[in-house]
C-alpha cells in the first residue's frame, strides 16, 4: 500500500495548480485584457478539473485496496490461523490496523470529494443532495494522454446542452464527441454486501443501471449522477432487469421533407425527365413531382449534402456530401455517390477517404458521354479531381486554390477542359494524362472582383462569369481572356447564370434579387424582381415550357416565368430549429425557430397554412387542448399566444429572460406551464379557452434549466426533468414540490415528453452522457415510443421502454441533431424537426 500512495504521491503534484490558484493576472483588476482573462480562466479551470479527476481515481483505487484487504482478513479469520501463517499472524494485525485507520481516512475524503457533471461552456452544474457516492466511473471525461508531438493543439470532449447556442452538422463540436466510457467502477463496502443480496447491475460506458427490488425502483447513472426512477406498484414484484425488450410492431417511412438547403449551396435545383424537381436538404436528397404532389427521396448520404449534378443522360446523378461522425465517434469520410434516380438504387461510391472535410462541387463531363467526373473537396488546399466514376478511378488531381472555391464545370464540346471560380480566382484547367495544365482568367483593363461567383457555357463554346461586382464577363473559347464584358448588369453580385434551351441567358442577383434575360449579343430583353419575402436568388434552372425553377438564399424554391408569378413549391426554416406542436384534433402541427418564423403546416397539402414573423427568436411551442390557440416560448424570456386561425396575437407576457425550453397546456386547458433555463417553472392560470391568463406563481427547486414537462391525465400533478438529470413532482395548484414516491409512482401521464422516467429509461443507448437524446414522445394509443438524437436519427420503440438497452428501429435523413418529435392527434403520422439542418420530415407510420 505504501508503494501505491508513493506512486500516486509523484503522479499527483499540485504545485501547478496552487501556481493557478495564487496567479492574479486574471482577477478584475489585473491590467490584461478581457480576452485574455477569459483564456487564463478557462486554462484554470481545466487543469483544476484534471486534478481533481486524477486525486478521484486515486482516492477510488486505495479504497479498492483497502477492501480488499479487508475481505482478505475476514475470510482469513473465518477459516483460522494455519501452522504457517501463525508467523504472520502479528505483522497481519498490524497492516490490518493501518488499513482500517486509513480507510477511516480515506472514504470520508472521497465522499468530499462528489461527482458534478460539466456543461459544454465549462460551467459545473451545481451539486444536488443524494443518498449515495456516484461512482467514479462517472466522472466528466478519461484521463487522457498527452497529445503526441505531430498535433498541434489539445483537443477536448464537447458536450450538448438543450440551449440556443446548440452544436452543429459540420466542423463543430457534434464531430469531435468523445464516447469513450470508463471501465472502472465502485466498489461497494463489505457491510452493504453481506447484509443484502447485490441488486442486478448493467454497466455500459459512461451508463450504469441497477435495480433495488425492496424499494421499486431503478436507479440510472448517467456521467455519475444517479438517476432514481420509481416503478409503479403494481410492477415492483413482476419486473425485472435482465428481461428483454421488444421491437415494436409499427415501423416508420420517410413521406415528406420540408425544406430546402440554399443558403449556403449552389447549383443545386434540377427538373428532371420525370417531371421530377431534384435538390436536396440535410442528408435526403428529395424528388418532388409538383404537378402530382408526391415525393421520393435519396437517402444513402449519412451527412449534410452539399453538392448535386446531373448526367447528361438526365437519370444518372451525383451529390456529395460533408464528413461526419457516428454514433460511437468514428469519422464518416467525405465522399460521392452516384445514383440512378429511377430506382434510386447506388451505382458508385467515390473518393472514401480521398475528399477532405466535405465534397462541395461536383460535374460530370458533357462532351464525351459523361464518363467523368469532377469534384472539389473543401480541404486549405481546395483539391480539384477527376474521376473514371463507372471504375471508380480516379484519374488525376490538383491543387486548386488557397480560397474558397464556388463552381467547377466541365466545358461542354471539350472533355479535357474544366473551369472552376471562386474567391479572386478564375483557373481554365487542362487535363493531359493524369496531370493538369492551369491557365488563369485574365482581368487586364476590367477590375477584378473580389468574387467570381458563377459559370456557364454559351452555345459557341464561350465560357460566361457572373461576378460580385454585378458584371457579366465573357471568355473566348479556348482562351483565358475576356471578349465581352456587360458592366453593371447587376447590383451587387451575380449569384446564378443559366442557358436556356433557346440560347438565352438568364442572371440572378443576389442583392437586387432580379432575374434578368439576355439574348445571344447580351443586349437586355427582360427583367423582373424577385419578392423580397423570398430573398436573393442563388440558383436558376429551367423548367417546363418556358418555366424557371428559383432557388433563394432564404431556402424557398420558386416556380415561375420571366414574365412574373412566383409561386413557391418549397420552403422552409433560415436557422436552427427546436420548437414543434401538434394540432391536438387536426392533420396539422407547427414549427418555430431562431428565424423568429411560426409556420403551421398542413400535412396534407404539404404547404403552410400561415406563417407569422414575431420579435424574438422562438425555441418552443404547445397548442391549447381544444386547439383554438398556441403558445409560443422564445429565447428572450418572453412568450407569446396566438390565434390558431387567424395567426392574430392574443396576448404576450415576459418570464425572466432567459430561454422558454418548454410549454406546456394542461390536458383540462385552465393551466400552462413553462419551463426556462432559469431554473424555474411559471404556472398560469387558463382562461376564455386560452385567451385570458394569470400567473399562479413559480415551481422552485431545480438546481438546472427546466429541459421537459408532463402533466398529469388528471391535471393534478406535474413532472419535470432539467439539465442535471433530476426528475421533480409538483402540485402546480400551489406550485409546491411533491417529494412522497407512493404519492407519484401511480400518476398517468397525459403525455411523456420527459426524457428520465421508469417508463422510458430504456430509450438512452450505451456509453450515454445525459445530453445525446434531445426529445421524446409517445403515442396517443401509448403503445409506441418515439426519441430524437444528437446523432441524426429518429428512433422507434416499444412502449412501455423499462428495460435496459431496448432495441429499436431507427432512420436517418436529417444531418443535424434532431431537436424535437411529436405524434399527430391520429397517430399515423410523426414530425421530427432537425437543428442546424432546419428540415422538418413527415413520417408515416406502418
Amino acid at each position: 500500500m505504501e508503494d501505491g500512495f508513493s506512486s500516486y504521491n509523484s503522479l499527483y503534484d499540485t504545485s501547478s495548480l496552487l501556481q493557478f490558484c495564487n496567479d492574479d493576472s486574471a482577477s478584475a483588476a489585473s491590467s490584461m485584457e478581457v480576452t485574455d482573462r477569459i483564456a487564463s480562466l478557462e486554462q484554470r479551470v481545466q487543469l483544476q478539473e484534471d486534478e481533481i479527476q486524477l486525486l478521484k481515481s486515486a482516492l477510488a483505487d486505495v479504497v479498492r485496496r483497502l477492501n480488499i484487504s479487508e475481505e482478505q482478513y475476514a475470510l482469513l479469520n473465518r477459516k483460522g490461523p494455519t501452522k504457517d501463517q501463525t508467523d504472520k499472524k502479528v505483522a497481519s494485525t498490524e497492516t490490518e490496523k493501518k488499513g482500517s485507520a486509513s480507510a477511516k481516512s480515506a472514504r470520508p475524503l472521497v465522499q468530499t470529494l462528489p461527482l458534478r457533471p460539466t456543461v459544454s461552456n465549462g460551467t459545473v452544474l451545481p451539486k444536488k443532495p443524494c443518498g449515495s457516492l456516484p461512482s467514479p466511473s462517472g466522472t466528466r471525461k478519461e484521463i487522457t494522454p498527452p497529445p503526441s508531438k505531430s498535433s498541434g493543439k489539445r483537443t477536448s470532449s464537447t458536450e450538448r446542452v438543450p440551449s440556443g447556442g446548440r452544436r452543429d452538422s459540420s466542423g463543430d463540436s457534434k464531430s469531435n464527441r468523445n464516447r469513450t466510457g470508463s471501465t472502472s467502477s465502485s466498489s461497494s463496502s463489505k457491510k452493504n454486501s453481506d447484509s443484502k443480496p447485490k441488486d442486478p447491475i448493467f454497466s455500459a460506458g459512461k451508463r450504469r443501471v441497477t435495480h433495488c427490488k425492496e424499494e421499486g425502483y431503478v436507479k440510472m447513472f448517467l456521467r455519475g449522477r444517479p438517476v432514481t426512477m420509481h416503478m409503479p406498484k403494481d410492477e415492483v414484484e413482476s419486473y425485472s432487469l435482465e428481461a428483454k425488450g421488444e421491437l415494436p410492431a409499427k415501423k416508420l417511412k420517410l413521406e415528406w421533407v420540408y425544406g430546402y438547403r440554399g443558403r449556403d449551396c449552389r447549383s443545386n435545383l434540377y427538373l428532371l425527365p420525370t417531371g421530377e424537381t431534384v435538390y436536396f436538404i440535410a442528408s435526403v436528397v428529395v424528388l418532388y413531382n409538383v404537378e402530382e404532389q408526391l415525393q421520393r427521396h435519396y437517402t444513402g448520404h449519412n451527412d449534410d449534402v452539399k453538392c448535386l449534378a446531373v448526367h447528361p443522360d438526365r437519370i444518372t446523378i451525383a451529390t456529395g456530401q460533408v464528413a461526419g461522425t457516428s454514433k460511437d465517434g468514428k469519422q464518416l469520410p467525405p465522399h460521392v455517390r452516384v445514383w440512378d434516380s429511377v430506382t434510386l438504387n447506388t451505382l458508385h461510391v467515390l473518393g472514401m477517404g480521398f475528399f477532405d472535410r466535405a465534397v462541395t462541387c461536383i460535374a460530370f463531363s458533357k462532351s464525351n458521354g459523361g464518363c467523368n467526373l469532377c469534384a472539389v473537396d473543401d480541404s486549405n488546399d481546395h483539391v480539384l479531381s477527376v474521376w473514371d466514376w463507372q471504375k471508380e478511378e480516379k484519374l488525376a488531381d490538383v491543387k486548386c486554390s488557397n480560397e474558397a472555391v464556388f463552381a467547377a464545370d466541365f466545358h461542354p464540346t471539350e472533355t479535357n477542359n474544366i473551369v472552376t471560380c471562386g474567391k479572386s480566382h478564375l483557373y481554365f484547367w487542362t487535363l493531359e494524362g493524369n496531370s493538369f495544365i492551369k491557365k488563369q482568367g485574365l482581368f487586364e483593363k476590367q477590375e477584378k472582383p473580389k468574387f467570381v461567383l458563377c459559370v456557364t457555357f454559351s452555345e459557341n463554346g464561350d465560357t460566361i462569369t457572373g461576378d460580385s461586382s454585378g458584371n457579366i464577363l465573357v471568355w473566348g473559347k479556348g482562351t483565358s481572356r475576356i471578349t465581352y464584358a456587360v458592366q453593371a448588369a447587376h447590383e451587387g453580385g451575380i449569384f446564378a447564370l443559366c442557358i436556356l434551351r433557346d440560347g438565352t441567358l438568364v442572371s440572378g442577383g443576389g442583392k437586387d434579387r432580379k432575374l434578368i434575360s439576355w439574348n445571344g449579343n447580351f443586349q437586355k430583353i427582360s427583367e423582373i424582381e424577385v419578392p423580397e419575402q423570398f430573398g436573393p436568388v442563388r440558383t436558376v434552372a429551367e423548367g417546363r415550357g418556358d418555366a424557371l425553377l428559383i432557388g433563394t438564399t432564404r431556402n424557398f424554391v420558386l416556380q415561375g416565368s420571366l414574365s412574373g408569378d412566383f409561386c413557391p413549391i418549397t420552403q422552409g426554416h433560415t436557422d436552427e430549429l427546436w420548437g414543434l406542436a401538434a394540432h391536438p384534433l387536426k392533420a396539422h402541427f407547427l414549427t418555430c425557430g431562431h428565424d423568429k418564423h411560426i409556420m403551421l403546416w398542413d400535412t396534407t397539402t404539404h404547404q403552410p397554412i400561415w406563417n407569422k414573423i414575431i420579435e424574438d427568436p422562438a425555441q418552443s411551442a404547445d397548442f391549447h387542448p381544444l386547439g383554438s390557440v398556441v403558445a409560443i416560448g422564445t429565447l428572450a424570456g418572453r412568450w407569446f399566444v396566438l390565434d390558431t386561425e387567424t395567426k392574430d396575437l392574443v396576448t404576450v407576457h415576459t418570464d425572466g429572460n432567459e430561454q422558454l425550453s418548454v410549454m406546456r397546456y394542461s390536458p383540462d386547458g385552465n393551466s400552462l406551464a413553462i419551463g426556462s433555463h432559469d431554473n424555474y417553472i411559471y404556472i398560469y392560470g387558463v382562461s376564455e379557452n386560452g385567451r385570458k391568463y394569470s400567473r399562479i406563481g413559480k415551481c422552485s427547486g431545480h438546481s438546472s434549466f427546466i429541459t421537459h414537462l408532463d402533466w398529469s391525465s388528471n391535471s393534478q400533478y406535474l413532472m419535470s426533468n432539467s439539465g442535471d438529470y433530476e426528475i421533480l413532482y409538483w402540485i402546480p395548484s400551489t406550485c409546491k414540490q411533491v417529494v412522497s414516491v407512493d404519492s407519484t409512482r401511480d400518476i398517468e401521464w397525459t403525455t411523456y415528453t420527459c426524457t428520465l422516467g421508469f417508463h422510458v429509461f430504456g430509450v438512452w443507448p450505451e456509453g450515454s452522457d445525459g445530453t445525446d437524446i434531445n426529445a421524446v414522445c409517445r403515442s396517443h394509443g401509448k403503445t409506441i415510443l418515439c426519441t430524437g438524437d444528437d446523432f441524426g436519427k429518429v428512433h422507434l420503440f416499444t412502449y412501455p421502454c423499462s428495460q435496459f438497452r431496448a432495441p429499436s428501429h431507427a432512420y436517418g435523413g436529417h444531418s443535424s441533431h434532431v431537436t424535437n418529435v411529436k405524434f399527430l392527434h391520429d397517430d399515423r403520422h410523426l414530425i421530427s424537426t432537425g437543428g442546424k439542418d432546419m428540415s422538418v420530415m413527415q413520417w408515416r407510420i406502418i
